[in-house]
């Protein structure tokens, strides 16, 4: 019996058992717990907000697009805020704050001029934008004002660049005629030019008058063996009565009818048999002595008529704009004469329709005067078809039931919505008065310390530094553009030699054309062995043809290849370092040497060796649209466009063509070099009076140097105040640009999300603080 009761005493839990038994269930639902709670942390820390923007080759925003950028950055898909296509925002629920640091009239000039000292800002930023010259940003910026079209105060329409070309006062037509120097400029054909020894002459040499009439000439042309060859003449008389529309045969094969632009196929021509000397005697019987052709652009037509014509009115140029800018003729038809032409359901454009448009704005403007014109504020007309034309390009409908969707337009601009969303914004700092006198840096720092105070109360900050009015003179702007110019014209400069006397152009032009696009090359003839000065278009160009020919054997010669040795160029090799391993070019790469292709997928087909290929830019020439023997490549990492140089280089081994190297110099640079180089010598900005007994170049000097260590000072600043920002911010540095009338400067944009992964985790809802 005492066995048995044993027996069911050992099958039965005793207290002590199930106490230590209960809580066993619970300590497993707090270990999934637990579990369950690390894998959501790091699934919100997987969903970390980033930027990513497929813009490569083109990377020129408006100032419209950086509004919409910020205001979906604010307020998400909410207040018809829209994704941008430009630079998309992943995860943007997960972003803390927004901050955008206005750095008062400084240009991307200035970014680059001094790019050494902006270690900060070029280590952290890697997307980057240019913005077109504002001449008030925070109306750009915060969209006071786009929409609307205000009429120019007293003030204003004095700055106006017509006003300042031509006065108020309405003039006769002699005064708008190209002058000699004018035409020179601006690459007329002239009597005398080496270039235009066969160009006919007009032989009108009768001096044009008030009275003299107006013809309006438009021309077309085809892409031929010989380069850009006339395929159609359009005249029209001064009542707009068509007295001329003909079709002209090339003298050569024709390799591109460029349809799109010029309206001509090959069955359009196939009839024809006039040849450019007919239409050369017609034009020249139709003109009387005294005749004034008008036309947008007009030198290409003369050119392409291969005549010269001493009288003529430009529209492109009467009608002038800020910096040497022109606006397009398709624009100011629709601006100014509220006509509709080059539309898009047409083939090609209509030279009468062109020549006819011509000719009735440049009588708009005499009948008008140059005061009517500026009222028109043709600058913020430009501007709203820019934006309309960036938001149609960017925001394109979405298809639903095969019906497009209306686009969204915003209902509020950014700051008018924050409070309406209980966000709080803060703006902090502003432009510094005119006086040198009432400006010192403590500004800066007293603007920065209240930054670093007020950063964790508000979700959206402007913060903006002031510059010092001493910077902001036309000279030093003229002086800094001018030495950027100066330093990339002679980084892109390489001087090659000694050769012999059997030294053959055409063969060293083949040669260092196999590592890009040649600008220029000539001969130097006034060293004891000739050399030779080659000008490539791309910095990438000139350094391979260093690296590779740089004692190379041509023409019997072992030649020396190096840079021009200048002031600019001392510090060559450190710059060059510094843009190589600068983020803006990581995982891109130059190749040169490409086969002619017609589309991207054969040349994609030609670079089907590279694994992980992304993107490819490959220029065209903006004249004849021919494609460049040059591209550059993106590729996702780092480590793949190294694996993409070695395959390129393994390949160049076995007998290969291509050449290619880490690129170096950022596209919006050679952009704006490009733009300078097109538009020539700039008008020399009035000189500031200064000082007695001090030349003008040594202030110029003592003002750039110090410059150059305030740049040292505003990154320092910009750094110290990334720090102090919470993790998951959006940083938004704008360098906004100047658009005066002495000086235009583009402005630039640079991006970034400050990385969390880094710092301390925090919970979901809750904002990290500021770190002091």
């Amino acid at each position: 019996m005492a066995a048995a009761i044993e027996a069911i005493k050992s099958k039965r839990p005793c207290e002590d058992d199930k106490i230590v038994e209960e809580p066993s269930e619970p300590k497993k639902k707090r270990k999934l717990a637990e579990e369950d709670a690390y894998q959501n942390q790091h699934k919100v820390m997987e969903k970390k907000p980033r930027l990513s923007t497929e813009a490569f080759g083109d990377c020129e925003i408006g100032y419209d697009q950086l509004h919409e950028f910020l205001k979906y950055a604010a307020l998400g898909k909410g207040q018809n805020a829209v994704q941008p296509r430009w630079c998309r925002i992943h995860h943007q629920r997960h972003l803390t704050s927004t901050v955008v640091v206005v750095l008062h009239e400084l240009s991307q000039i200035h970014f680059y001029r001094f790019y050494m000292q902006f270690k900060h800002l070029r280590k952290t930023f890697r997307h980057r934008f240019s913005l077109p010259p504002v001449s008030s940003f925070t109306e750009a910026l915060l969209g006071a004002g786009i929409n609307g079209n205000p009429l120019l105060g007293r003030e204003e329409l004095k700055k106006d660049p017509v006003i300042q070309k031509y006065g108020e006062e309405k003039r006769g037509l002699s005064s708008y005629i190209l002058t000699q120097e004018q035409m020179r400029r601006y690459n007329y054909p002239l009597e005398g030019s080496s270039d235009c020894s066969h160009f006919v002459s007009t032989c009108h040499n009768v001096p044009p008058s008030d009275d003299s009439p107006l013809f309006g000439l438009d021309c077309e042309m085809c892409l031929t063996d010989k380069g850009s060859e006339l395929t159609r003449v359009s005249v029209v008389d001064a009542s707009g009565q068509c007295i001329m529309d003909e079709l002209v045969k090339p003298s050569s094969p024709i390799r591109n009818y460029l349809t799109r632009y010029s309206g001509i196929t090959e069955k359009l021509l196939l009839s024809v048999t006039t040849k450019l000397v007919d239409v050369q005697a017609r034009v020249k019987s139709l003109l009387p002595p005294d005749a004034v052709l008008v036309g947008h652009s007009l030198n290409f037509d003369l050119r392409a008529l291969e005549m010269i014509h001493p009288h003529v009115i430009d529209t492109s140029v009467l009608f002038a704009r800020k910096g040497g800018k022109r606006f397009r003729l398709k624009f100011l038809a629709k601006a100014v004469l509220r006509k509709e032409i080059q539309r898009t359901d047409q083939e090609g454009h209509d030279p009468t329709e062109d020549a006819t448009c011509a000719l009735q704005l440049a009588q708009f403007f005499l009948d008008q005067g140059p005061r009517k014109v500026a009222e028109l504020n043709l600058e913020v007309q430009w501007l709203e078809q820019s934006q309309a034309r960036d938001a149609k390009r960017h925001s394109l409908p979405k298809l639903k039931n095969g019906i497009p969707k209306q686009p969204r337009t915003p209902v509020q601009w950014l700051l008018d919505a924050l409070p309406s969303l209980s966000q709080k914004e803060l703006l902090l700092g502003g432009q510094s008065d005119t006086s040198p006198d009432s400006f010192s840096s403590h500004q800066c720092k007293q603007i920065l310390q209240q930054a670093l105070e007020e950063i964790p109360k508000s979700s959206f900050r402007i913060i903006q530094f002031p510059s010092d009015p001493r910077y902001l003179t036309p000279c030093l702007a003229a002086s800094l553009r001018a030495k950027l110019r100066t330093k990339l014209t002679d980084m892109l400069t390489v001087y090659a030699g000694p050769f012999g006397k059997g030294l053959s152009l055409r063969a060293l032009k083949r040669t260092f054309g196999n590592y890009g696009h040649i600008r220029s090359i000539r001969v130097i003839a006034e060293t004891l062995e000739p050399h030779v000065c080659i000008q490539y278009e791309v910095l990438e160009a000139a350094q391979l043809a260093i690296e590779n020919l740089n004692g190379a054997e041509v023409a019997g010669s072992c030649m020396k290849v190096q840079r021009p040795i200048t002031e600019m160029t001392l510090d060559c090799e450190t710059l060059l370092k510094q843009l190589e391993m600068d983020v803006d070019n990581e995982g891109v790469i130059y190749v040169a040497g490409l086969e002619e292709t017609h589309s991207e997928a054969d040349l994609r087909d030609q670079l089907g060796f590279l694994k992980d290929l992304k993107s490819v830019f490959r220029p065209r020439d903006p004249r004849s649209g021919r494609q460049r023997n040059y591209c550059f490549l993106k590729f996702p990492t780092a480590e793949s466009s190294s694996m993409a140089l070695q395959a390129i280089k393994e390949q160049a081994s076995r007998g290969g063509k291509l050449h290619s190297r880490s690129a170096l110099m950022p596209p919006h640079l050679h952009r704006w070099l490009h733009q300078e180089n097109r538009n020539g010598e700039r008008p020399t900005p009035p000189q500031l009076p200064h000082k007695v007994g001090r030349p003008l170049k040594e202030q110029l000097f003592a003002l750039e140097q110090d410059l150059k260590i305030a740049m040292k000072a505003c990154d320092h600043w910009i750094k110290k105040l990334y720090r102090g920002l919470p993790s998951r911010t959006l940083c938004v540095i704008l360098f906004p640009g100047t658009d005066r009338v002495s000086v235009s400067l583009p402005g630039f944009c640079l991006l970034t999300i400050k990385d969390s992964s880094s710092l301390p985790f925090n919970l979901p809802g809750r904002i990290p603080t500021a770190v002091s």
